[in-house]
């Protein structure tokens, strides 16, 4: 993704559209200063045929549940210094930022109102449709696709008309690895080239 140039030491998400081509963008104001990673090894049942307990010790066939748990500062302080610049800041704040990641959680209106109406036809099983996609970036080793696991956000100022302009938002995210995307989603190649650096990196290690 040709977007995460330029973003320097600065974390963000990206958010991809299916139907827009380039990904929305929510810029962390500062870095967050730590960030919790935790670990569940993938492990096969034991249960299964041609398989028992030191057969499977060292055997690996999936990547780990990987979550990230963060807190991200966003400030519309620095935009609102320029108003002519930033017209939108200055009459929403950071409302759209908060709605899009608040929007990540929901399905489509327009959505939520056809299977309504397919519900009250009588149709039982609705297929949902594809959201959007989200990234972390986290530097210029990690690209990464996630889905939000918890959202909270405390909003800390506001300006005259109530609006947002500064929050702390926490979140925890679970890693998408194979097991979770298609293979001809763009999230699943991403992850690939995460993998594969990830290997890289861990070759460089240098030995005592």
């Amino acid at each position: 993704m040709p977007e995460i140039q330029g973003m320097g030491s600065k974390g963000a998400l990206l958010i991809q559209y299916p139907e827009y081509p380039i990904p929305k963008v929510i810029k962390f104001q500062y870095s967050p200063a730590t960030m919790s990673r935790s670990f569940q090894p993938f492990k096969s049942d034991p249960n299964s045929p041609g398989q028992n307990a030191s057969s499977e010790t060292f055997n690996i066939a999936n990547p780990p549940v990987e979550t990230m748990s963060m807190d991200i500062e966003l400030d519309a302080t620095d935009k609102l210094e320029f108003p002519e610049k930033n017209p939108q800041t200055v009459s929403l704040g950071i409302t759209p930022e908060l709605s899009a990641l608040e929007s990540l959680l929901y399905p489509k209106s327009s959505i939520t109102k056809s299977n309504s109406i397919l519900a009250t036809l009588g149709v039982i099983e609705i297929v949902p449709s594809e959201g959007p996609s989200l990234f972390l970036v986290w530097g210029p080793n990690r690209l990464l696709p996630v889905s939000i696991s918890t959202l909270s956000i405390n909003e800390e100022s506001y300006d005259s008309n109530l609006n947002p302009i500064r929050a702390k938002v926490s979140l925890t995210l679970k890693v998408l690895n194979y097991n979770d995307l298609s293979k001809n989603h763009t999230a699943y190649s991403i992850y690939e080239t995460h993998h594969k650096k990830l290997e890289k990196l861990a070759s460089l290690l240098t030995e005592i």
